[in-house]
Order: structure tokens, then C-alpha cells, then sequence
């Protein structure tokens, strides 16, 4: 008996069993589905790039689709909580349903309804807010901030004020739709992300 456990822990050491990979689901829309620019450009991409760098358990599955608005992506976590897992959940959505002047009320209860069930499974949340822009009206465009920032206050989950900080300023980095970055604002919009993520991490 003592020979068989010398000889396992021997193994255990000259082949060390890999550690867990612990995924982090991205749930976005077209600024994180790299919309208009390759997919590798993108900043999701450049996100698993830099966790791989710093040799990270993480592996990063984007479940991110142009066009997505809160609730088609409400409708679809479930089936990406039951596949995938994750430790982490980034909630990147609002967007659409701002454009498209969907009521504020549901977009807000939706984002509430996908961190709780993101939780009920045990993941961590990270929330990306976006500004739409300034021809909605100020009123429209205080209000549509307030969604996040409330929503961070009320499940005291982490928010990431503006996913486009120090880039939709920047019309070199703009493509010619005015709204989707291009490939070269794709690491800043990491940075943006990055500090709020690696406290979770």
C-alpha cells in the first residue's frame, strides 16, 4: 500500500493534472461581436490574447450577435448558462433597444432578470454600459445612463460606465456608420473593461 501511494504521488508530480479552465461568457452585442471588422480584431479576442499572455485559467466564449437587443439576449442565456458554465458573465447590451427607443423600463428589467439568473448559477457579473448619441435628447440620454447605474447600485455588480470611452470621440476610429469602432479602437476598448474585469478574475 505505502509502495502504490509513493508511486501515485510520484506521478502526481512528473505529470501534474491541468488546472480548471474557468470560462467567461461575453453576452453583447455588435460592439462586442467585432461588427464590421474581422472577429480576431476584436476587442473579446484581444481579451482571451491577454489572458492567455499572463497565463490565465480563463478561456472566454463570445455568445455576442449584431443587431441583439436586452431581450433577445435574456432569451438566450439560459441555454449559454447550461452550456458553458461560467465563472464570470459580461452583460454588454442596451444599445439596440436605446436606437430603437424600446422602453427603458423593460431594457432595465431585462438586464435585471439576466444578472439574477447569471448569479442563480453561480457566476460573477461585469456590466458594460453604452451611450447613445446626444440627437436622442438630453432628457432620453440621462435616463438611459441611469438604467446601468442603477442597476450596478441595486445587485452591486461592477459597471463599466461607457464600453466606448476615449473612442467615440475619435472619428479615425469610428467606422463610417458613426456608431461601430473600428479594428484600431478595439484595445482601447479593452482598457476600458479590463480594471473592472480583473477584480473579478
Amino acid at each position: 500500500m505505502r509502495k502504490l501511494l509513493i508511486t501515485v504521488l510520484v506521478v502526481t508530480c512528473l505529470f501534474p493534472v491541468a488546472s480548471f479552465a474557468g470560462t467567461i461568457l461575453v453576452v453583447g452585442d455588435s460592439l462586442s461581436a467585432a461588427y464590421g471588422i474581422k472577429v480576431q480584431s476584436g476587442w473579446v479576442t484581444l481579451l482571451q490574447q491577454r489572458l492567455d499572455a499572463q497565463g490565465s485559467r480563463y478561456k472566454v466564449v463570445n455568445a455576442s450577435i449584431s443587431g441583439d437587443t436586452t431581450a433577445g439576449g435574456l432569451a438566450r442565456l439560459p441555454q449559454a448558462l447550461a452550456a458553458h458554465r461560467p465563472e464570470i458573465v459580461i452583460i454588454e447590451l442596451g444599445g439596440n433597444d436605446g436606437l430603437r427607443g424600446l422602453p427603458l423600463t423593460q431594457m432595465k428589467n431585462n438586464i435585471a432578470t439576466m444578472i439574477t439568473k447569471a448569479r442563480a448559477q453561480g457566476a460573477k457579473v461585469l456590466l458594460v454600459g453604452i451611450y447613445l448619441p446626444p440627437n436622442y435628447g438630453r432628457p432620453y440620454l440621462q435616463r438611459f445612463r441611469a438604467v446601468y447605474r442603477d442597476l450596478a447600485a441595486q445587485y452591486s455588480v461592477p459597471l463599466v460606465p461607457f464600453l466606448l470611452d476615449g473612442v467615440a470621440t475619435r472619428l479615425d476610429w469610428m467606422q463610417a456608420d458613426g456608431i461601430h469602432p473600428t479594428a484600431e479602437a478595439q484595445a482601447d476598448m479593452l482598457e476600458n473593461v479590463w480594471p473592472h474585469l480583473r477584480r473579478l478574475l
